[in-house]
């Protein structure tokens, strides 16, 4: 019995050093790993032209399409800010092409790239709120930053994967309407936003239901992609959706971005994981 408490003590001794350790130095080497590997996926956000400083570097994608060509276009990103929108419209009634682009003087900020980029900083700066000298005391402190890291990224990731729900209405008054020269005509709304790592524009082809219409009318709610037949109301004008074209292209840096967002998020569980597998060990208390 003597001999049995005597080992007990001395494998506890052994897991105080080994955890000791663990909250001296490896704690340290993985921050520093977080660290380098968000800074990666922030510069992805924010790419200057040449080395740390000057304008953000424009970039050029082509809309590609799986349904015929009814909608083209080149779309210029320039960090978060949609600068240019060049975009050639088939109308399915009669065929003719519109063709309509962003004026000059505007551009069209991407809240969901702002959004992701402001989480990886604040993720990044939590990571770096600690010295390398600075000494973790105990194993819930090292999950506490964990979790708070975790869920910063969590978010960073939810922004770029998860577009809004609008209603019809709410696209009509987000003011890409007014982006355009020409002016979009009335049956026409545009909306743009991301999805994982494409950029995406959706086209609605509308028809005004006359007064008379014996149409049932039930208004859509919210959604990321609204089908054709959806209805709504605007300026005391009912409409319904009539035709609906989805164009997008690839933006390789925002398949980058969730790529590094992936493996942090992957590193923070794995050493929330070491942490707590001492604690299973007799009931060893570190919190």
């Amino acid at each position: 019995m003597r001999m049995a408490a005597l080992a007990s003590a001395a494998e506890r001794a052994v897991l105080q050093e080994e955890f000791n350790w663990l909250l001296r130095e490896e704690v340290h080497s993985v921050l520093r790993q977080l660290q380098d590997i968000l800074k990666e996926a922030s510069h992805r956000f924010t790419l200057p032209v040449g080395g740390s400083e000057g304008p953000l570097k424009q970039e050029n994608f082509i809309l590609g399409s799986s349904n015929a060509d009814q909608v083209k276009g080149v779309l210029t990103l320039q960090g978060d800010a949609l600068c240019q929108a060049d975009i050639n419209v088939k109308m399915p009634r009669n065929n003719q092409l519109l063709h309509f682009a962003f004026r000059d003087d505007k551009q069209w900020k991407l809240q969901q790239i702002q959004d992701a980029r402001n989480h990886v900083n604040q993720a990044i700066y939590l990571l770096t709120n600690r010295s390398a000298n600075y000494q973790f005391k105990t194993g819930s402190e090292v999950i506490k930053l964990m979790d708070a890291v975790m869920l910063q990224l969590t978010r960073a990731r939810n922004r770029l994967t998860t577009p809004a729900t609008l209603t019809l209405p709410e696209i009509a008054l987000s003011g890409l309407t007014k982006m355009f020269t020409p002016s979009l005509p009335p049956d026409i709304l545009v909306n743009f936003y991301i999805n994982l790592n494409k950029l995406c524009l959706t086209v609605y082809q509308l028809h005004a239901l006359q007064p008379s219409s014996t149409k049932n009318f039930r208004p859509a709610g919210g959604s990321i992609l609204h089908n054709p037949g959806a209805m709504f109301e605007y300026n005391n004008q009912r409409y319904e959706v009539s035709h609906v074209h989805k164009v997008e292209c690839v933006v390789p840096w925002l398949n980058d971005a969730l790529v590094f967002f992936t493996v942090s998020l992957q590193l923070c569980q794995q050493l929330k994981d070491k942490i707590s597998v001492f604690s299973g060990f007799w009931n060893y208390k570190l919190y």
